[in-house]
């Protein structure tokens, strides 16, 4: 029987689904909704284990699975020690301090001696901590934005997108004092044929969110002016150049990073670049 490696990834929300996108963007198909709890890849040697966020640290380290994808805060949460083999970028949030408008919040140091109400304990306990600050800390498992209002608490640190709900409540973000992205994680201890597997996982992996930063642009351009555009370009090793039939002319093909592209469009304009096309990239290696 082939050897497989095991994945935990959420159950469902958009973690679920911007993993399960990325699996696929690997050239991995699978069958998964909302009823399935277990599925296996086909393409790939890979299979799928869907529970619930806060359970896969702890999945992933008893061996139920050999390796997860889950928020970071649900990592630093759990308090177990894994290997973190990528930070994947995607499904950010942060966990913030919100008071109500009545608050004089000056910093970490003004919820000294105050209740505090969190779904982070531990995380809210070591900054906390690590600010010198004495404080109460409130666990709830949920509606943490209506603690203040019944009373519970004096403040609360919460993760954040918008800042809607704390608005709806009453409530305004004070500070930001953590940030969480998706992780993959894995068990320290997976064999020999696990570790080739994730190997072979993660090339696939990076190939496609390097992919993800990156500008695929051709353009004509002067060939006087090739050496000026190579500069301006920059990365990767060299540029693709082509002679065109209008003498002192080349094509030139090259990747850029898509946080420098408008950048670079305007150089490449000023050196009389024309005729610029600007393609997405699927996947690709440095």
């Amino acid at each position: 029987m082939e050897k497989t490696i095991s994945i935990a990834v959420q159950k469902s929300g958009r973690l679920s689904e911007k993993s399960l996108d990325l699996i696929r963007s690997c050239g991995i198909d699978f069958y998964a909704d909302s009823r399935v709890l277990k599925a296996r890849a086909t393409g790939f040697p890979l299979s799928f284990l869907f529970v619930r966020d806060d359970d896969i640290p702890q999945y992933v380290a008893d061996g139920v699975a050999d390796i997860g994808i889950v928020g970071r805060n649900e990592y630093d949460e759990s308090g177990i020690s894994l290997d973190v083999v990528r930070d994947l970028g995607f499904a950010s949030c942060r966990l913030s301090i919100a008071v109500p408008h009545s608050f004089d919040y000056r910093g970490l140091q003004s919820l000294e001696g105050k209740r505090n109400a969190t779904s982070y304990p531990n995380i809210l306990s070591r900054i906390l901590r690590e600010n010198d600050v004495k404080a109460d800390i409130v666990v709830v498992s949920g509606s943490v934005e209506i603690t203040v209002d019944a009373g519970v608490a004096d403040a609360i640190a919460d993760l954040v997108s918008t800042g809607t709900t704390l608005k709806m409540n009453g409530l305004e973000e004070a500070e930001c004092i953590y940030r969480s992205s998706a992780l993959l994680i894995a068990n320290p201890d997976l064999d020999d044929d696990c570790r080739l597997l994730l190997d072979r996982l993660l090339e696939r992996i990076d190939a496609v969110m390097l992919a993800r930063h990156k500008k695929y642009i051709l353009f004509n351009l002067p060939a006087e002016k090739l050496d000026e555009a190579a500069a301006v370009i920059g990365g990767m090793k060299s540029p693709t150049v082509t002679p065109l039939m209008d003498k002192g002319w080349v094509s030139v093909q090259s990747a850029v990073d898509e946080s420098r592209f408008w950048a670079v469009f305007e150089r490449l304009k000023a050196l009389g670049a024309e005729g610029i096309l600007v393609m997405n990239i699927e996947k690709m290696t440095e």
